[in-house]
């Protein structure tokens, strides 16, 4: 019975070369791999991977379509609800998602769905298949600020029925966190990224780089001077977190944004570009989640000796199974039930090793997880260089400020519906601006509610 075919495992560079290069961890699968592993696939009648979708990608179908030895098929089945195939297959929390929700994972391993749906959004790629089409224009107009995850999924929604969509990107480059947030190793960006953002473009969406909404135009403007109908706030959660620890201001801290944006976007990991990055001979990087295990692989890739600093125990870490187990395979140190307490300077003014104390799981917090309470005396330093704080982020608070009526919670995060509906009329929001930082998957699928939020609400005036 194809329940009994063992998942098929993922071919991977060796762990002690990959850690000295930013070339994909995982090579994904071949042709004759992914026809086995979709073999294993039952084809349940009511399939709870798809429940379990954000973006709901009918995943038994495509399946059945590489087991048919159709993959053009399996393509434009995805594309029907994702056009980040190959983006999604790499980075989204499968586990807890999709393939957590396989019936074959309750007593086995359940179908490397992650693994299938990058193998096929790979092949299309390199083959050139039409993924969607855009219906004929409608004659409205929708702007999208922002072209992370949550912003391109709401624009190729809008597309796919006829919307005239413009994105307005801050940075240089489209892609929001696609880009500056998630590191070469795995999210390759000219391979990868740049190809699935084209295809939101071939549904006739434009992309405007460089455009600060709350400075170069306003909401405002877009709407009662640019004739936009409605505008989706999908800017995502860059703000970056500090703990408050005296030290921080030295020379050498830095947040993981800053340190990953260098890194991805200005190519500071490529000795073609001058971009300056500095990690000294040590770097301990503080937080638990997979911001954290990016930063910390990152910089054992640029030279560094690495380690991980979180107050918690690995059974509580936020990041995803995989990216911990990789990390470990490379290399980094992770030290368990740690809490900075103090970051430590030279005369300089420079880091020279920060001051933690050890830490014990007390009573599960409003989270359910076990808070950390401090052990009494037990304080002691990590030399290092550098410390890099992956603590989380919030939005930027600028288009809040500049659009009236805009409400925001004590977070910073627009209040918004489950789709998307602000407290200002026209309004929409989604993604990180709205929770905070999330998943690529999760910013997609509130794209998506707040794009059909959007026609509804357009159709309803005309």
């Amino acid at each position: 019975m194809a329940n009994k075919i063992p998942r098929v495992p993922v071919r991977e560079q060796d762990p002690k070369v990959r850690a000295t290069n930013f070339e994909e961890v995982c090579y994904g699968y071949n042709l004759e791999e992914a026809s086995l592993e979709a073999t294993r696939c039952l084809g349940c009648k009511k399939p709870r991977c798809v429940e379990a979708c954000p973006v709901s990608v009918k995943i038994p179908d495509f399946i059945h379509c590489i087991v048919e030895g159709d993959v053009a098929a399996a393509a434009r089945v995805i594309a029907q609800d994702s056009l980040l195939p190959s983006v999604c297959g790499r980075v989204c929390p499968q586990e807890t998602q999709c393939e957590g929700a396989c019936i074959l994972g309750v007593k086995g391993e359940p179908v490397a769905i992650g693994k299938l749906e990058r193998f096929v959004g790979d092949w299309g790629r390199e083959q050139g298949v039409a993924l969607a089409e855009a219906a004929p224009h409608n004659g409205h107009k929708v702007a999208v600020v922002g072209s992370g995850p949550a912003g391109l999924a709401c624009a190729a929604d809008l597309a796919k029925i006829g919307y005239g969509v413009t994105v307005f990107e801050v940075l240089h480059r489209a892609g929001g966190v696609l880009q500056y947030g998630i590191p070469e190793f795995r999210l390759p960006k000219e391979r990868v990224v740049g190809p699935e953002i084209e295809n939101v473009r071939r549904l006739g969406v434009k992309i405007e780089t460089d455009v600060v909404v709350g400075r170069t135009v306003t909401v405002d403007q877009l709407m009662d001077e640019e004739g936009f109908e409605a505008v989706f706030i999908g800017s995502g959660a860059g703000l970056p977190r500090f703990m408050g620890i005296p030290g921080e201001n030295l020379n050498g801290v830095v947040s993981a944004n800053e340190f990953l944006t260098r890194t991805n976007l200005m190519h500071a990991y490529d000795r073609q570009y001058d971009t300056p990055i500095y990690t000294g001979g040590r770097v301990v990087v503080v937080g638990g989640g997979n911001v954290a295990m990016d930063a910390v692989r990152t910089a054992k890739r640029l030279g560094a000796e690495a380690s991980i600093v979180y107050r918690r125990s690995e059974t509580e870490l936020p990041a995803r199974r995989e990216e911990v187990h990789h990390a470990k395979e490379e290399g980094i140190d992770f030290r368990m039930l740690t809490n900075p307490a103090e970051i430590l300077g030279d005369e300089r003014g420079w880091v020279k090793g920060i001051r933690c104390v050890r830490m014990e799981l007390g009573e599960p917090d409003a989270s359910g997880r076990r808070s950390p309470v401090e052990i009494p005396g037990s304080e002691f330093e990590i030399p290092c260089d550098v410390v890099i704080m992956a603590l989380g982020t919030s939005p930027n608070p600028l288009i809040a400020a500049t659009t009236p009526g805009l409400e925001t919670n004590r977070r910073g995060c627009v209040e918004a519906t489950d789709e998307g509906a602000t407290t200002r009329e026209g309004v929409f929001a989604g993604g990180d601006a709205v929770t905070g930082a999330a998943t690529v998957i999760l910013a997609m699928g509130a794209g998506r509610r707040a794009a059909a939020a959007i026609d509804a609400y357009i159709r309803s005036k005309n």
